[in-house]
């Protein structure tokens, strides 16, 4: 399948990259909402259904997916076949026309998936890049003076196919970790370094635009997805990962969530509304609108070894699941009592796609015990995890829709997405 830029998307959501300004939220006009209820209220008088001709038996209580069938049935993307797909979305807009720079800043809400993806490119050899591509790491220590970061930045070799995967781990907001950025950014904009991609979150990019306003980058984003476009991923990562559609119908009343309708087919299923609800309330954010996806999505417990592998009859050949409606969904709350000390944790951890323990007390000026606290209360409320790996807290995709709405409710700068 391709995408709107002649990109191959299958399992990626980052086909099309537009300009920032081109952003929109999927489904916030109402004049497109009654169209499209209007529409498929005359699509069912048409058909001469009505819903009590179909008699269902509700299937809320279903299990939630277990790891082996959330795998199967909503795994996490290719991130190596995302990065394929966004140098050849960089090389549809240069060779159109649509963009001459040399370094691109693609810039991208949290979990996106555009690190994961970016940190992989080094990798991917002559198929993802005409030469390969070199990635810059930050120091160990950002606390620079505006001389040493000129001095750094010379030692890197930048002259040709050069990425960053994340901006945010080249500073933290302290007024010791404020150097490395504008000398980059300064050189990019005076045509000082080769051809290379940078990838910036939102939040970061928030930060930095404002703090050097007159830093011109032209800043590219992935376009979000709206309905069509989460069904057609959903159901290519199921197809990817097991081999079978993916029908997925909703729990209490059996409408269709997946497939969704194809012109060509001739198809004509009753659809729920459901993945329109979650365009809207992941504000067409990728990796938000999967892990709802995922809490979303209901199963009956796992078959035998055996029955998982009859393929051949009608009832294997493709994968049936069941889907809860989204204001029956216990998603993560924010605490209900306000302590400063969560808005300055929360603010710090999206400014910089996450930060380990010694560095959020940094920049965040909450230390000692009420850090330990506020930390441990954001766990418990499922806003806040750590990495195994890497013991960087960050916020998690479930929460970020909540922190989102409560840092702009307290008078935080948010990002544009």
């Amino acid at each position: 399948m391709k995408d709107e830029n002649g990109a191959d998307s299958e399992g990626s959501p980052l086909g099309q990259l537009i300009t920032m300004e081109s952003w929109r939220i999927p489904e916030t006009s109402v004049r497109r909402t009654v169209k499209g209820a209007v529409r498929h209220l005359m699509a069912q008088l048409r058909q001469g259904i009505a819903p009590e001709e179909e008699p269902f038996q509700s299937l809320d209580d279903l299990p939630v997916l277990s790891e082996r069938q959330r795998e199967r049935i909503a795994p996490y993307p290719d991130y190596f076949a995302q990065a394929r797909t966004l140098v050849a979305s960089l090389e549809t807009l240069r060779t159109s026309g649509a963009f001459s720079r040399d370094v691109a800043l693609i810039v991208a809400p949290p979990f996106s998936g555009l690190r994961e993806s970016l940190v992989r490119l080094p990798t991917l050899g002559p198929d993802g890049a005409t030469d390969p591509w070199r990635l810059v790491a930050p120091p160990e220590d950002l606390s620079m003076t505006e001389a040493q970061a000129r001095q750094w930045w010379d030692k890197q070799d930048l002259a040709s196919a050069w990425v960053i995967p994340e901006l945010g781990d080249f500073w933290l907001r302290h007024p010791a970790g404020l150097a490395l950025i504008p000398e980059l950014l300064r050189r990019v904009a005076a045509g000082e370094t080769g051809p290379g991609i940078i990838g910036c979150s939102s939040w970061c990019w928030q930060f930095w635009s404002r703090y050097l306003p007159d830093a011109h980058l032209g800043p590219l984003t992935p376009a979000p997805l709206d309905a069509e476009r989460l069904g057609r991923w959903f159901g290519n990562l199921s197809i990817l990962q097991d081999r079978r559609p993916l029908v997925a119908r909703m729990a209490d009343d059996g409408l269709y969530v997946l497939p969704i309708d194809d012109p060509d087919d001739g198809s004509r299923r009753k659809h729920a509304g459901f993945l329109r609800d979650l365009a809207i309330a992941s504000r067409g954010n990728p990796g938000v609108a999967l892990a709802i996806w995922q809490h979303a999505l209901r199963a009956r417990p796992e078959e035998s070894a055996e029955a998982e592998e009859q393929t051949t009859d009608e009832a294997g050949r493709y994968r049936e699941c069941w889907v809860v409606h989204m204001d029956q969904l216990s998603l993560p709350t924010m605490l209900q009592t306000y302590d400063r000390a969560i808005g300055f944790i929360l603010h710090a951890l999206l400014l910089h796609d996450g930060l380990d323990e010694e560095r959020l007390a940094m920049v965040s000026d909450v230390r000692g015990a009420p850090l330990q606290l506020a930390l441990s209360r954001l766990v418990r409320a499922d806003i806040i995890e750590r990495g195994d790996a890497s013991r960087h807290w960050r916020v998690t995709p479930l929460g970020y829709p909540t922190v989102r709405r409560h840092l702009l409710s307290w008078g935080y700068p948010v990002d544009e997405f």
